[in-house]
């Protein structure tokens, strides 16, 4: 596996291999007398996790606060497995989703439904979390750690459990995926691109705003993503949702409307194709060959995103 990366300020990202890929989700170590994690992706993760620990010379029971953005499982999946290496630490948890880390029960049957005989692979175990070791953040809480401060705020539009983490020493925050998805692979093409991330069930385009303009308001040097890293160019980021969410909107509800009258899986094919054809047209005009190790990333991400934005205008339209 590769080597952590020191983002400065106490800060270290670890490569968790979610979906046994590199670059695709992250952890971040808050390196403070309280050690802190943000996100621990699925079970298969962390093994990734405690050997990144392990490389930058620390122990998992000296970690004191484990954070997760949401509860979707490429975050919070391994929260329960990672805790059992961690017997001094926290979780702390987005109140409406406190009580799904603590009975995982209807997070494994929404998963199995949707994964079917992939979720072992993908998610197996996921473990129930203490009742007693769960703390949950309202809006505007703050964590005081030995030199730095957390402040937790509410940022749905992804999902209604999201919360975004900010962190004083850095001025950066930890965003999970409520501003989007960032591909460190483009940066060879001198491209920061970042894409909405609009999945099921919960994606709100107009909750999803709001919350990019509460962040942009607190005018951080730094943007930590769940997917994949560190971007210090903020206003760019908050440039390319406001251009990418209307787009990803207006040729779904295109491509839906050319589909009226097919079934869901059509339907949801549709708009696919026409997020995918929406993002390949950008990446041919930057000349990232069809066969880049990115289109692996960009296909499962406007998969999802299908999937989010059939069921948000179904939503609208009933």
């Amino acid at each position: 596996m590769s080597k952590p990366i020191d983002l400065n300020n106490g800060i270290s990202l670890i490569d968790i291999y979610d979906l046994g890929l590199p670059k695709r989700t992250g952890s971040y170590v808050i390196h403070d007398e309280e050690l802190t994690v943000v996100e621990t992706s699925a079970s298969p993760s962390v093994p990734y996790l405690l050997e990144g620990l392990k490389q930058l010379g620390l122990k998992p029971e000296d970690i004191r606060h484990i954070i997760v953005t949401h509860i979707h499982l490429d975050h919070a999946g391994g929260v329960g497995l990672f805790l059992e290496s961690c017997p001094n630490a926290t979780v702390h948890v987005h109140p409406r989703g406190k009580r799904h880390l603590a009975d995982p029960s209807k997070l494994i049957q929404g998963a199995r439904a949707v994964y079917g005989e992939k979720f072992d692979k993908l998610f197996d175990p996921i473990v129930p979390v203490p009742e007693e070791r769960l703390q949950e953040h309202e809006d505007g809480s703050q964590l005081t750690l030995k030199d730095r401060e957390l402040t937790f705020y509410d940022s749905p539009g992804h999902a209604k459990h999201h919360f975004s983490i900010h962190e004083s020493k850095s001025n950066s925050i930890f965003t999970g995926d409520t501003i989007g998805v960032y591909y460190p692979d483009l940066l060879e093409f001198d491209e920061e691109l970042v894409l909405p991330s609009t999945s099921p069930n919960q994606f709100d385009p107009e909750a999803m705003l709001d919350s990019l303009s509460r962040i942009e308001r607190l005018e951080v040097d730094a943007i930590n993503f769940g997917h994949f890293g560190q971007s210090t160019t903020p206003e760019l980021v908050y440039k390319q949702m406001r251009e990418w969410l209307p787009r990803f909107l207006e040729v779904s509800e295109a491509a839906l409307v050319e589909q009226k009258s097919a079934d869901l899986e059509e339907q949801t094919e549709a708009v696919k194709s026409a997020l995918f054809k929406l993002v390949s047209d950008h990446l041919d005009q930057l000349g990232v060959p069809h066969e880049h190790k990115v289109y692996q990333f960009i296909n499962m991400d406007v998969d999802v995103c299908a999937l989010g934005i059939v069921d948000y205008i179904a939503k609208v339209k009933s």
